[in-house]
């Protein structure tokens, strides 16, 4: 049986900063109880023989290695901007402040 009473709840829930109702501590102190009793099963029949599974499928990277490619000249991409500065892109204001 686990070691959870009403007066760990009551302490958690001070630590935690979380107001309580006596009821509401009596429904936690039987939830929490069975919680750390199932914990404390697993735990039993988890041996260092048995690796441990995070995820019941294997996982990898899908992801493509990023490898720098042909990139567009400054003069390349401002060809179609319809205003720029020559080194920069000129977006006008939209909350009609301009600066």
């Amino acid at each position: 049986m686990s070691e959870i009473t009403p007066d760990v709840v009551t302490h958690l829930a001070q630590l935690a900063r979380i107001a309580l109702t006596p009821d509401e501590i009596q429904t936690l102190t039987g939830e929490l109880g069975a919680i750390v009793d199932n914990v404390a099963k697993v735990s039993e029949v988890a041996t260092p023989d048995v690796p441990a599974t995070s995820h019941p499928i294997p996982l990898s990277n899908v992801f493509r290695d990023d490898v720098p490619g042909v990139t567009l000249t400054t003069e390349e991409a401002l060809a179609g901007a319809p205003e720029h500065d020559g080194s920069r892109f000129i977006v006008s204001a939209i909350l009609g402040e301009e600066q």
